[in-house]
């Protein structure tokens, strides 16, 4: 892996010389990671203009989530009890003779900001803005492997709660037990707090699991993810508990299967990102669900669960090949439920299948 990192370093350092700064500060722990293989707690990376240095306070692979760092890449330890990574690096490219250095602006508090213009006065500060977010939207077929292995990993975690007794269990019982499989199965923890949402709580994005028990005729919604070698995914799926479902039960999880399919299809390299929200929000606004409706359809995920490119209404931007993102539209009515249907697919050319599917427990709508 040590060429890959130094080719996606190669690729950012071009990014800073084109924009005039001949070093750079990488101080987002997902960027660090990217760049370097691992992120020690506290640590950044120093493009310099001379060398290239992690600077940490703490040695690399102390927690097995931190990855394993690039062989070909030197740590320099921060002196004595330790300080700001962010500052030290700082001094060092200024020590490297550069006169001027890219920040991650989005990421510097101002504190840390006129530190690092303390300890460097003579470096010219220039703003990195997203670019390393930008390289890191493509992803190459390691970080497929590794999305698709946590797809694995929380399909079955999903698979397993759906054969168990569900009525009168809590969601935050459940959300926990949920989480305890995932480590079960091999990830390195959930890629972010599960979510389980029963009866009137039901088809909420990001619900926050209660004390609320499961009762028999609910819809129980569940959003969870794995994370795998640091990389994130997440599936969510719509249930009835008990008994068959309602009419409207049915009527409202077939409206929301049929616009997660329209997203889904829309996924196409050059789509652009609006088209393939526009998609899934025109089959919910065609049947009248307008009101309520998710902020957006889908966004990518790797590192981060929620990385570029936004499926929103007003983004700008299309998708390319060996994009991974999700498709996840929902509907919730306040005080009765709703339904909720998420899956995290790779964009693929047609000629390759079209959009590699990585979650893949079933959409059918079950009565457990």
């Amino acid at each position: 892996m040590s060429e890959v990192y130094a080719a996606r370093r190669t690729r950012l350092r071009d990014h800073c010389q084109a924009g005039g700064s001949q070093s750079a500060l990488i101080s987002r722990p997902a960027n660090v990671r990217y760049l370097a293989g691992a992120d020690p707690h506290g640590a950044v990376l120093l493009l310099g203009k001379t060398e290239d240095l992690l600077v940490c306070a703490d040695p690399p692979d102390r927690r097995p989530t931190e990855g394993h760092l690039d062989e070909a890449l030197r740590i320099h330890p921060l002196p004595g009890a330790g300080g700001d990574a962010a500052v030290a690096a700082a001094g060092l490219a200024e020590a490297q003779g550069g006169d001027s250095l890219a920040v991650e602006e989005h990421h510097l508090t101002v504190a840390r900001h006129r530190a690092i213009r303390s300890v460097a006065p003579r470096l010219r500060l220039t703003d990195l803005g997203g670019a390393v977010e930008q390289l890191r939207v493509v992803k190459d077929e390691e970080e497929i492997s590794c999305l698709r292995i946590g797809a694995e990993i929380a399909d079955q975690a999903l698979g397993e709660l759906l054969e168990s007794i569900l009525v009168g269990r809590t969601e935050r019982h459940l959300a926990l037990e949920l989480e305890r499989r995932l480590i079960d199965h091999g990830a390195d923890g959930p890629a972010f707090a599960t979510s389980v949402a029963t009866g009137p709580n039901s088809g909420r994005r990001a619900h926050r699991p209660t004390d609320r028990r499961v009762e028999e005729g609910d819809f129980l919604s569940v959003c969870l993810g794995a994370t795998y070698r640091g990389y994130r995914c997440e599936i969510g799926r719509t249930f009835v508990i008990g008994t068959s479902p309602a009419d409207w039960q049915i009527e409202l999880y077939d409206l929301v299967f049929a616009a997660q399919r329209a997203g889904r299809e829309a996924l196409v390299p050059g789509a652009a990102y609006r088209d393939v929200d526009r998609a899934a929000r025109h089959v919910l606004g065609s049947a009248g669900c307008t009101e309520g409706l998710a902020p957006l359809t889908g966004h990518g995920v790797g590192l981060e669960i929620d990385e570029d490119p936004q499926l929103a209404p007003a983004a700008m931007g299309k998708l390319d090949a060996c994009v991974p993102v999700t498709v996840e539209p929902g509907v919730h009515f306040p005080g009765r439920g709703g339904v909720r249907i998420d899956d995290t697919l790779v964009v693929r050319p047609e000629a390759d299948g079209g959009p590699e599917l990585l979650t893949i427990t079933t959409k059918e709508l079950l009565a457990l």
